[in-house]
């Protein structure tokens, strides 16, 4: 493989013609060149018949008492986590969300997906205010009074105020009754934080027996799946209305404590921050210089490669090349808008596929679901995406002395594994029919 000679840091039409994205070499040796970021990877022959799934303690059964009560994310335990934004619920007439609910309307409802602000933010409340002159929206400030008011709210942030004292060790966490300007000072932060939670109802799937029946996304219903990713996009859209002060919203899903959660229970985060990111600058400069950086070096160089693994109307799934961990990739192929811009049937076509993903994937598999895409004042094709990485190998020092990361299987591999497991998961109904396998 030739290195590139001359070439300028995030100019991708002087790196391609020198790098090449994915070759294999005569031993076996697969060498990766993400063409979008540059980053290197290296998949040694012999690594791709190695099991996927993680270690784990033999399954035990479930305890009956604790059921819906297995984490602070479950449905029977709504007071441990911030007053809720939103809630999505399904009837005999369809899906509707509810919004502005007190502390007693929690039980009213069953809540298949939450939406609540993060008890510890990435960055708080104060750091908007302070840094930029935030202020919470006229919708939350009114959702906070009317939490307030009642009897059952007052308690809950009563409650939740001194656990963010007493993590920060702020003085007076423990004073009976909690000061007034400390529960005024905290409450603020518990409802216009700009880090936020999508959670799912189910800690287990539906009638579990055992502790390794976990609900993760691939367990959900083509349906849910579509709900869960509209709901997202939603509540993505609503921080960057409500924060103008908001260059970019960070979308991720970590599944499963080795890849960084801290509760079994899917569940999306939302983080609003000040600053495009690295990724996002790497990306502005080549679409300018490339406006179709996506298309061609997104689905279009998979089908050349032969790594596509599913397909919808406007959608393309497929084996990422350059990718830190071994990864699934979803693109949309409308590179002209936002996510919120979408139809329903683009966003559903992109949800069905990152769906079959996850079910090929497997529930018992660590990973990360990262979503990209242009935020508002950015005025150039770039497509909402996910990338599905597979958290099978832990970065070391090699990794960290050269910037070259070792996977475990390379992207055709890959592929072959999803394809061959799609295909059953269809023959059975368990994904989408709207897409096409392979």
């Amino acid at each position: 493989m030739t290195e590139p000679t001359g070439s300028k840091p995030g100019n991708l039409r002087a790196d391609r013609r020198t790098v090449q994205p994915l070759i294999r070499l005569p031993d076996g040796t697969v060498k990766q060149v993400n063409p979008v970021t540059g980053t290197k990877v290296w998949t040694l022959p012999g690594r791709a018949a190695r099991p996927l799934t993680v270690s784990r303690p033999d399954p035990a059964p479930l305890d009956p008492t604790m059921h819906d009560r297995y984490c602070a994310f479950c449905p029977g335990r709504l007071l441990e986590t911030t007053p809720e934004i939103a809630r999505l619920v399904r009837d005999a007439g369809g899906w509707h969300e509810i919004r502005g609910l007190t502390a007693e309307q929690l039980g009213d409802t069953v809540a298949q997906f939450r939406l609540f602000p993060n008890l510890f933010e990435i960055l708080t409340y104060d750091y908007w205010h302070l840094a930029h002159g935030f202020e919470p929206t006229p919708e939350s400030q009114a959702h906070r009074t009317a939490y307030l008011s009642t009897p059952g709210g007052r308690a809950h942030l009563m409650a939740l105020a001194r656990v963010r004292m007493r993590a920060r060790e702020t003085p007076g966490a423990d004073a009976e009754p909690l000061d007034e300007r400390d529960l005024e000072r905290e409450s603020v932060g518990l409802f216009a934080g700009n880090h936020q939670v999508v959670v799912a109802r189910r800690h287990f799937v539906d009638g579990a027996l055992d502790d390794w029946q976990n609900a993760g996304s691939g367990t959900l219903t083509p349906e849910e799946h579509w709900q869960y990713t509209r709901f997202t996009i939603q509540a993505v859209h609503d921080l960057y209305r409500g924060n103008p002060h908001a260059r970019y919203v960070s979308a991720f899903q970590n599944w499963l404590r080795p890849a960084g959660a801290s509760f079994d229970h899917l569940h999306k985060q939302l983080v609003a921050i000040d600053e495009p990111g690295v990724d996002l600058e790497r990306e502005t400069d080549r679409v300018r210089a490339e406006p179709d950086l996506f298309a061609r070096w997104g689905w279009q160089f998979a089908d050349e490669e032969g790594l596509v693994v599913a397909r919808t109307r406007t959608a393309v799934a497929f084996a990422g090349v350059g990718h830190q961990y071994p990864s699934l990739v979803v693109h949309t192929t409308n590179t002209e808008c936002r996510p919120w811009e979408l139809s329903d049937e683009e966003v559903r076509d992109f949800s069905d596929l990152v769906h079959a993903c996850h079910a090929a994937i497997g529930v018992d598999v660590p990973t990360n679901e990262e979503w990209h895409h242009g935020p508002p004042l950015l005025d150039l094709p770039i497509p909402l995406r996910a990338v599905v990485k597979l958290r099978v190998s832990t970065p070391a020092g090699f990794e960290g002395g050269t910037k070259i990361y070792v996977n475990t299987i390379d992207p055709w591999a890959v592929h072959d594994r999803t394809v061959t497991r799609l295909r059953d998961l269809a023959g059975r109904g368990l994904v989408s029919a709207r897409i096409t396998v392979g």
